[in-house]
């Protein structure tokens, strides 16, 4: 596999196989984050080839000088997906991704039961979270980005994002043992 510099500068000169493996690199990250912030997968691949879309006629335009690609990326994702939202009027919901389940749920069908309520859960306790905590969660965990990574694509210093991401793990560990306690 080439570098990101290099597969960027050919994707910009109009090659498509540079622009093919750079799709295949951000595919599932880019369509992680849609889906976590939209809450509809189905949604959430359309939208994540319109993302794709837009950043191949965007291309030339594009300055490696200014931003590193994958936040230039990640913006148009959160562009599209503040017109998703401005467009239908709706409030966001949270939806964790299908790779957090085992694969093969027939091996243990009482754990992947136990799992999915534990990620209703989870997916209620986030819409308790602030946006930038939600933001920081999806970006973190969902499309496993790292911190600086995220501070780039956010706009905030790193450890802006890590104070983030601390109080959306603690408030979301504090809103599911209430939630947990008030189930007894």
């Amino acid at each position: 596999m080439q570098d990101e510099q290099s597969l960027v500068r050919k994707a910009q000169g109009r090659d498509p196989e540079a622009f093919a493996e750079l799709y295949e690199i951000y595919f599932d990250k880019i369509y992680r984050y849609i889906a976590l912030k939209i809450g509809d997968r189905t949604e959430a691949e359309d939208m994540t080839q319109q993302v794709f879309l837009k950043a191949m006629k965007s291309m030339p335009a594009y300055k490696s000088t200014k931003v590193p690609f994958s936040a230039w990326l990640y913006r148009i994702a959160h562009n599209q997906t503040v017109d998703h939202f401005r467009k239908s009027g709706r409030q966001k919901s949270c939806e964790l991704t299908e790779e957090i389940t085992p694969s093969d749920p027939s091996e243990n069908p009482e754990r992947e039961t136990e799992l999915k309520i534990d990620i209703e859960n989870l997916v209620t306790a986030a819409k308790k979270l602030t946006k930038s905590q939600r933001e920081v969660i999806s970006l973190r965990f969902s499309s496993d980005l790292p911190i600086a990574e995220v501070a780039r694509i956010m706009g905030k210093s790193e450890g802006a994002v890590k104070a983030l991401q601390h109080s959306a793990v603690a408030s979301l560990k504090k809103i599911m043992v209430m939630a947990e306690t008030n189930e007894r």
